[in-house]
């Protein structure tokens, strides 16, 4: 049972007493891949509202915020703009004017905001709710195409903020000093998902037919995926079948390797990604080393172990720590360490009981759940915090006011 204070006995803040809705702006589409806002924020949705709030649309249609519901209750909200509003100050101005009467019509007037996007604060730097946070998941100013003011609007999110989260141990290095309560939450995993994946027998219509060995890779290939690597790689070893499943964004497709053993299959959903990797040989990190990957830790690094597979990875800092310094991954930077290490994994160098066993007993100590609910202990602290010093604040005003009249 908790204190008066809202503390249980292991010293963790669980008083529930107020669920105010959830309002979160995004940068990410919530259709396009699953990842950490939907495994946090569908969570967030069992016990409060949540609004996820996408960036605009400009078409030729009327300004709106289209609305739709997802899992968990999640109502994602679509801003549609006139092609022609292309000054980001009418932008801003316009979507300020939306989302008001959209607190109005949906009748949200107790609040807490959620950023993934910095520059949300254009148009929702004036509204008042009981708490921010800023769930900082990368560092969105090495991506391609960032925009040239998003480092200074993310200065003015961290004044704003109430907690700020980090996507992995990296970017809290990077961000610790920037806040006074910054938080890191790793990549987790949703382990009976993934884990699904050692017992499917069954295979996908466009994978059955690639012969084996099988080398996967699901994600987004963007600017952070190693094009170079792939290309010296499946040349080496054309007996190997590369298998990529995702969306190809912000690069020419004509600039990825084209060579018969590599198979482009497109995004697949977050349902289908077990039936997929349980008919790989081994798992790929496939990451250039550059500005854009300089800080990310990569949920895929759980769900390919969970689903069984031995991954090969790219020396990302949040794989490196802990998943090669505790022999659960192997890391290669050049094509030849990358062949060895493949060749290592093909060969079941990471594949008998006692390596899945290591990879068992360190995925049983993190889940999706546990962080949420860490994430929403952390919030309900800080709105009981915030509530009682207003309270205490107007009582001195009152009394001082009591006082002045005597």
């Amino acid at each position: 049972m908790p204190d008066l204070n809202g503390y249980d006995r292991q010293g963790s803040f669980n008083i529930n007493y107020n669920k105010c809705d959830l309002v979160c702006f995004s940068h990410l589409r919530w259709d396009f891949v699953f990842q950490r806002p939907q495994h946090l924020l569908r969570r967030a949705g069992k016990d409060r509202r949540v609004f996820f709030v996408e960036e605009p649309i400009f078409d030729d249609g009327t300004m709106h915020f289209e609305v739709m519901e997802r899992e968990s209750g999640v109502k994602v909200v679509v801003p549609h703009l006139p092609k022609g509003l292309s000054s980001a100050i009418a932008s801003n101005a316009v979507l300020h004017d939306l989302l008001n009467r959209f607190f109005i019509q949906e009748n949200i007037s107790d609040y807490m905001f959620w950023y993934y996007t910095p520059m949300a604060l254009s148009f929702s730097a004036d509204l008042k709710p009981r708490a921010i946070v800023y769930d900082c998941m990368d560092e969105l100013s090495a991506f391609k195409g960032a925009h040239q003011l998003l480092r200074q609007y993310e200065d003015e999110l961290f004044r704003q903020a109430d907690l700020v989260f980090t996507g992995g141990k990296t970017l809290y290095e990077a961000k610790k000093t920037q806040h006074e309560s910054v938080h890191c939450f790793p990549s987790s995993i949703d382990y009976s998902h993934f884990s699904k994946a050692r017992t499917i027998v069954s295979e996908p219509d466009d994978q059955k037919n690639i012969p084996h060995p099988r080398l996967g890779f699901f994600g987004v290939v963007d600017e952070r995926f190693d094009i170079e690597l792939l290309a010296a790689v499946a040349e080496a070893r054309p007996d190997w079948q590369f298998v990529i499943l995702g969306p190809i964004v912000k690069i020419d497709p004509a600039t990825l390797p084209n060579s018969s053993n590599i198979h482009y299959l497109g995004a697949k959903s977050y349902e289908e990604l077990p039936d997929y990797i349980a008919g790989w040989d081994v798992a790929l990190l496939l990451f250039a080393d550059n500005e854009a990957t300089r800080f990310i830790s990569p949920t895929k690094t759980p769900e390919y172990l969970a689903a069984g597979k031995p991954v090969v990875s790219t020396p990302i800092t949040d794989v490196v720590s802990p998943y090669g310094e505790r022999g659960l991954v192997q890391i290669a930077a050049t094509p030849p360490e990358f062949i060895a290490a493949a060749e290592r994994a093909l060969n079941g160098n990471d594949s008998g009981s006692d390596w899945l066993n290591r990879v068992d007993n360190f995925l049983a100590s993190t889940s999706w759940d546990d962080t949420w609910a860490r994430m929403s202990s952390l919030i309900d602290k800080t709105i009981h915090t915030k509530s009682t010093s207003l309270i205490l604040q107007t009582e001195q005003v009152r009394l001082l006011a009591e006082a002045a009249v005597v």
